[in-house]
């Protein structure tokens, strides 16, 4: 069976729905293909329990969807997240078709043929508004792991009391991997925690919330063109929660409260992991970047002589007391669990055309990467906040005013 449209978007995330919702009202025929049974299902199965947005709610800015709740300052819940996602995609009318997994994307007479499993699709123009998480980065030697330790992608883990009783090893401090051993230890749990490349910032600085000062000072309308090299694309963005009406996180507070910190985990051999003597590197690298904008901040403030309050944050020393491990043996440790919060990859496989870089990411002029095949929701396409949901509007709209002819 086959059908022509105008317009398919793949995937019902934020992203995808946007895209559908700029079209709809220029009134362009489209269709949204998504995988799951609801729109922007990730928000509910790829997330804790007690996941809360680390931005703002007034960073909501979807196309007519933008937050307009009496809680603007606050941090929705993942459940607010899914109820909000659920209504905009019914009350906009949006032409979703759920559990549609695409298999391929390809060039066909002059357009685009979609394979959806029996169906087939031919559409002038293709939008992929897949993500860029579609599998939980777990390093090779976890095959050797022993079996009575459970293994979880951060994506799967949803509370401490899901977990079997004892010691939890959570790899990689990014957004995730930090909320979730804040959680598990303010929960009793005895965590180790391997540190990352992930930077640190407060919740608030001079009266404002980070993120209102982030974006004052250009960090999400950053462009590729001037990061330092082409990998610096894939950086975590510093750590926060949203979690207790949100809150500073930082390893010097998770050392002080007992979290035992470490290094690179390098291998895994006869019940040991091998650690990398890095901790220090890591730790001084989170306390440089919250410096950095931390003075970008102040540098924006005089400049601009606004009226903020000025404020001195404490200099953080207390996790370079902690000890360099050069291994870790699950058993005499009591590690029971194994949280692997180490970033996602991502797969564009499905688009059969030649559009990507090295790195495997499509490279896009006004996100288009080829005649009629976009790509949105993903950062660095026209900025940093492309893969926001602050930002993502602004490119949904430019794709819908290109298809347009606007």
């Amino acid at each position: 069976m086959s059908e022509h449209i105008q317009t398919i978007i793949v995937g019902g995330g934020q992203a995808g729905l946007s895209a559908s919702y700029c079209l709809s009202q220029r009134g362009c025929e489209n269709l949204v293909l998504e995988k799951a049974d609801q729109p922007a299902s990730a928000w509910h199965s790829e997330r804790w329990d007690s996941f809360t947005l680390v931005t703002p709610n007034w960073t909501m800015r979807l196309p007519g969807g933008e937050y307009r709740g009496s809680q603007p300052d606050g941090f929705m819940s993942r459940e607010e997240l899914v109820a909000y996602f659920a209504d905009y995609a019914e009350r906009n009318r949006l032409p979703v078709a759920y559990g549609v997994q695409v298999e391929s994307v390809e060039l066909d007479y002059g357009g685009y043929r979609v394979k959806a499993g029996s169906r087939d699709y031919w559409a002038d123009n293709v939008i992929i508004a897949t993500g860029m998480f579609q599998k939980s980065k777990v390093p090779a030697f976890a095959v050797g792991l022993p079996a009575d330790v459970a293994q979880i992608p951060s994506g799967k883990y949803r509370n401490p009391q899901a977990l079997p009783p004892g010691v939890v090893l959570v790899v990689g401090s990014g957004q995730s991997g930090c909320q979730i051993a804040d959680e598990l230890y303010r929960a009793g749990r005895k965590v180790y925690l391997c540190v990352g490349s992930t930077g640190r910032v407060p919740r608030r600085y001079r009266g404002r919330d980070i993120v209102e000062w982030l974006m004052k000072i250009g960090f999400f309308d950053r462009t590729a063109d001037k990061l330092p090299s082409p990998q610096a694309r894939f950086a975590s963005s510093p750590h926060v929660t949203g979690k207790d009406g949100g809150r500073s996180l930082n390893l010097h507070q998770y050392y002080r409260d007992g979290v035992v910190l470490l290094g690179r985990l390098r291998s895994f051999q006869d019940g040991r992991f091998q650690i990398a003597a890095d901790l220090m590197e890591k730790l001084a690298n989170e306390d440089q970047i919250e410096a950095n904008i931390i003075k970008s901040i102040d540098s924006y403030v005089a400049s601009n002589g606004l009226d903020a309050p000025e404020e001195s944050l404490p200099t953080l020393r207390d996790a370079y007391s902690s000890p360099q491990l050069s291994e870790l043996d699950l058993k005499s440790a009591g590690v029971t669990s194994v949280i692997w919060a180490m970033g996602h990859s991502f797969d564009f496989s499905l688009v059969k055309l030649p559009v990507f870089d090295a790195a495997g990411m499509p490279v896009t002029q006004r996100c288009a990467a080829h005649p009629g095949l976009y790509f949105v929701g993903l950062p660095w396409l026209t900025a940093f906040k492309s893969g926001f949901l602050v930002g993502l509007a602004e490119d949904a709209d430019l794709i819908a005013r290109q298809i347009a002819g606007d």
